[in-house]
């Protein structure tokens, strides 16, 4: 009888947290449809430049799944690879085929040679020729393997997710035990309040974003080829997005346990859309939804740095991206604390 009287009371307790029970059957949900539609997404087909092919050659180039594009110099070709326009591009050095590769990205670097030498295999009919292909990478090298791509990503997610949670759980402890409220019967303004408050977790949090950047590239000897300045203002940026986002979810959760149902809805279906799977091959339908994500642009810039070597002019973008979402949750940080103060 004592166990069915505890059963009931949880059945009930359960029954009365909406929240939970919308997170118990929407949340699986959404993440087994994100993977079905990631998994089950189209082929990639990679996009190969030609520049200059001598006619007779040309006429015997059979690329069976690819995107081609001719170019006429060899400087439209270089312009359009650096901009990701195209994967590679083929040219002839004395009626000698050379491939030069984006490179970031080892699995695209597998899926265009075998296109290109599958082509070329017609022109160049034994194996100890394809073999001797010069193949040039702009970024990257042959070496280079699944976690010095993916590693940039995986970086961005742990400092967006533990920043996320922190900073969410201990503005919650303010809240419930009473000094958020004490504070707001203070003179001090919302707008300081906030302020206040991003600051002074903001300088925990950025400590701890610089000691896993710095484990990650100089312990786990992780792939950097750009700056680690450059490296470390992309992490502190993403902590201070992660750390208002965190803040202002905690105003609409009454314990950590609703803190960290948020998890599953507004941190995990960021990495789908982070540049772990490549969005070209995600439903049309789903990857709209990457641009209104923190860690597209965080990714994105993380992985200019650390594997392609780009500094800050060629990053400001995603930075400014990134500073407005953080202004974004700092505004709505104000407007949420109307709940607790009238103006």
């Amino acid at each position: 009888m004592r166990v069915r009287a505890l059963v009931i009371r949880i059945l009930r307790q359960i029954i009365r947290d909406k929240r939970t029970i919308a997170l118990l059957l929407f949340a699986p949900i959404l993440v087994l449809t994100m993977l079905h539609l990631v998994f089950n997404g189209e082929e990639y087909i990679p996009k190969i430049g030609l520049v200059n092919v001598p006619p007779a050659m040309n006429s015997q180039l059979d690329f069976e799944n690819a995107t081609i594009k001719a170019y006429k110099t060899l400087d439209a070709a270089e312009e359009d690879l650096l901009n990701r326009e195209i994967d590679s591009y083929i040219h002839f050095i004395n009626n000698q085929p050379s491939v030069v590769l984006e490179g970031s990205d080892p699995t695209i670097n597998g899926v265009t040679m075998k296109q290109i030498e599958k082509a070329l295999k017609k022109l160049q009919p034994t194996d100890n020729d394809i073999a001797s292909l010069e193949v040039e990478f702009v970024h990257g090298s042959a070496h280079m393997g699944q976690f010095d791509y993916f590693g940039p990503v995986l970086l961005g997610f742990f400092v967006f997710f533990f920043v996320f949670l922190i900073a969410g759980v201990s503005f919650l402890r303010e809240r419930t035990t009473g000094t958020l409220g004490r504070l707001m019967a203070s003179p001090l303004k919302k707008w300081e309040i906030v302020a206040g408050y991003i600051i002074g977790f903001g300088i925990f949090t950025m400590i701890q974003s610089a000691i896993i950047a710095a484990y990650a590239i100089y312990v786990l000897g992780m792939l950097m080829e750009g700056a680690f300045i450059h490296l470390l203002l992309i992490i502190l940026v993403l902590a201070l997005t992660a750390l208002s986002l965190g803040i202002l979810l905690s105003s609409f959760a009454n314990n950590e346990l609703q803190m960290i149902q948020f998890i599953p809805i507004i941190v995990v279906p960021q990495i789908f859309f982070s540049g772990l799977f490549n969005l070209e091959t995600i439903s049309s339908w789903l990857k709209w939804i990457a641009p209104f994500t923190p860690l597209y642009y965080a990714a994105e810039a993380l992985r200019d740095v650390m594997v392609r070597g780009y500094s800050i002019n060629e990053i400001y973008l995603e930075l400014l991206a990134l500073c407005g979402f953080s202004v974004m949750f700092m505004l709505l940080n104000i407007v949420a604390l109307r709940k607790y103060r009238k103006i």
